[in-house]
């Protein structure tokens, strides 16, 4: 988990030295929009800090950096104005957040799986049911039948046994 800051503010490296110390996360300093794009080109970021300044009066390179980002939260802060204090805040913040994110995004993903799998569990229970209750269904393929059948419905037992735990 690193943080890119992007910030032409002199004293940038001793805010970054103190997220760093704060944080115990590595903090790169990047001066402007060049410098902040390649490094978004060769590294992965948690967090994005950016100048408001920068952003102000350039907003298409701040549109660039965010563009690049990827999945890292993107901060915005005015650095003439902030202390370390108030960035590391911000920053805690910021990660907070993310992990709120993410743990409402895998519970949707889990949620819509489920529905997905009861869904086509029931349809086999159905289909293979309905089957199985045709006047003409050769005993070899009654017993597979039978068998998807009864795998359906392990699978429903799983998935309510899951529920119920978690």
């Amino acid at each position: 988990m690193d943080i890119l800051m992007v910030t032409g503010i002199e004293g940038a490296r001793n805010c970054a030295a103190a997220v760093e110390t704060q944080l115990r996360m590595a903090v790169e300093v990047a001066d402007g929009r060049k410098a902040a794009l390649a490094a978004l080109r060769k590294h992965e970021y948690t967090v994005v800090v950016v100048d408001e300044t920068l952003a102000e009066c350039d907003p298409a390179s701040a549109d660039a950096i965010w563009e690049q980002a990827g999945l890292a939260m993107p901060l915005q802060v005015n650095f003439a104005l902030a202390g370390a204090a108030r960035v590391i805040r911000d920053i805690r913040s910021a990660l907070h957040r993310r992990q709120r994110e993410q743990a409402l995004a895998r519970r949707a993903a889990v949620s819509a799986m489920e529905t997905e799998m009861k869904t086509t569990i029931a349809g086999l229970l159905l289909h293979s049911q309905l089957a199985l209750a045709g006047n003409h269904v050769p005993p070899p393929v009654a017993e597979k039948l039978r068998t998807v059948a009864d795998l359906a419905t392990s699978l429903r037992q799983q998935l309510a046994v899951a529920n119920q735990e978690g």
